[in-house]
């Protein structure tokens, strides 16, 4: 098509008249449920815990109410290695074990540091020699003693935890964007193409595997897979949620978040967050706007609720909590997916113009407060009880992952692969 251009001197148009609403806006708006406007929200006393050892705290995701002492302050600081660009993305947080603190950069490197002070300990470069420095996604887990590595150039790792020297090596065929997960002699990964992969922790033998439907487009990373006693519950870029038997893959159920709108970025039915096993219940939430508990034994659904998000919920007697795709601290009932709060987060850097969109992780319970962290490098500090602003701290750059505690320390990776300790 042509037409004049404006520097020619013909006048521009007026605009048309209205309110402009961004489309991306017009989803369900989030409010608290009068019904349960009374209900009293409790907690279990937090409780201490030596290690975060996997994402998500244990293998089932559900680490509850931690312990972490008051006014915090910055014990230490350490580099990663390379830090987030357009080309390369750290998408996992550290994990700790054994006074030991592991981090994958951007450039598939991993690091162990002295959880007590923030030495570097050891170094290791997992980069395949076919390959160029730089990857998207992967992570790490610990488990007796080993440091399970999985990269964005598809393979799966075993390093001696105390030195990192390799212990074992295979390639999955497809990249790997986040963690694995390990229980009971075995390690769950998930691939990009959406097929779980299951591994003996020993040898790195392949056990089983169990695919999904593949999806052309999805959010950058995936989901690790939740394990309790003789389950794993693996959710999908596909919306797809499964719960499987870990000896041998068996499907016990299935369910699906998928929605029916996919004409803009909010129709994905990417299940980014993780899913959380918590006393026989499935807690499962798509970036769509669905979340659902469900049964873990039968995988019937106890209710559901038009809530989107790509952070992992965090659950703790019979409320839990979250942080939604719109930038919004909510509490729900566990018992019937009523929502019991809701606060909204700031959404913008300039919120005048509506410029620099902010991403917020987390949340993280600890000692009555929910921590979470911004992309704009800010952390902020919740009520549980009530969404009432507590504290907050300015970061020195955007926070990457969520915020782990263990040992009553918090740890928070920077955007530039900076790890702060706080206690």
């Amino acid at each position: 098509a042509c037409d004049t251009p404006g520097w020619l001197g013909k006048p521009e148009a007026p605009p048309l008249p209205g309110e402009r609403i961004s489309i991306l806006a017009l989803g369900p708006t989030l409010t608290p449920d009068p019904a349960i406007a009374d209900l009293e929200v409790r907690l279990p006393r937090p409780r201490p815990n030596a290690e975060w050892p996997q994402p998500g705290g244990p293998p089932g995701h559900a680490p509850g109410h931690l312990a972490f002492g008051d006014a915090p302050r910055e014990a230490w600081r350490s580099s990663i290695g390379a830090g987030s660009t357009d080309e390369q993305q750290i998408l996992a947080s550290p994990v700790v074990a054994d006074g030991r603190v592991f981090a994958f950069d951007a450039e598939a490197r991993v690091s162990a540091f002295a959880a007590a002070s923030g030495e570097r300990l050891w170094r290791v470069n997992v980069t395949p020699e076919d390959e160029e420095e730089g990857t998207i996604g992967g992570g790490v887990a610990h488990a007796s003693g080993r440091l399970f590595v999985a990269t964005g150039y598809g393979e799966l790792l075993a390093l001696e935890a105390d030195r990192g020297h390799l212990l074992w090596r295979v390639r999955v065929g497809a990249p790997l964007r986040a963690p694995p997960t390990v229980s009971g002699g075995r390690v769950f990964v998930i691939s990009l193409n959406n097929e779980l992969h299951v591994f003996s922790a020993d040898s790195g033998a392949a056990l089983w595997e169990h695919a999904g439907i593949t999806e052309p487009a999805g959010l950058l990373g995936s989901a690790s897979p939740a394990v309790e006693g003789e389950v794993v519950v693996a959710a999908y870029s596909s919306g797809e949620v499964f719960a499987l038997r870990v000896d041998n893959g068996r499907v016990a159920w299935g369910d699906s978040l998928a929605s029916a709108r996919v004409s803009t970025l909010s129709g994905f039915s990417d299940i980014r967050a993780l899913p959380v096993i918590d006393r026989g219940e499935v807690f499962a939430i798509s970036h769509s706007g669905r979340m659902v508990a469900l049964d873990l034994r039968s995988g019937r659904r106890i209710w559901d609720q038009a809530v989107g998000g790509v952070q992992t919920p965090v659950v703790a007697g019979e409320f839990l909590w979250l942080v939604t795709s719109t930038g919004e601290a909510v509490c729900l009932s566990r018992a019937d997916g009523r929502i019991r709060w809701v606060t909204p987060l700031p959404r913008w850097e300039d919120e005048e113009d509506r410029t620099g969109p902010i991403l917020w992780s987390g949340p993280l319970l600890a000692s009555d407060r929910l921590i979470v962290t911004s992309s704009s490098g800010l952390a902020v500090a919740l009520s549980p009880y009530d969404g009432r602003l507590l504290g907050r701290v300015e970061l020195p750059d955007g926070a990457i992952g969520a915020p782990v505690i263990a040992d009553g320390t918090l740890y928070i990776l920077m955007r530039d692969a900076d790890l702060i300790a706080l206690r």
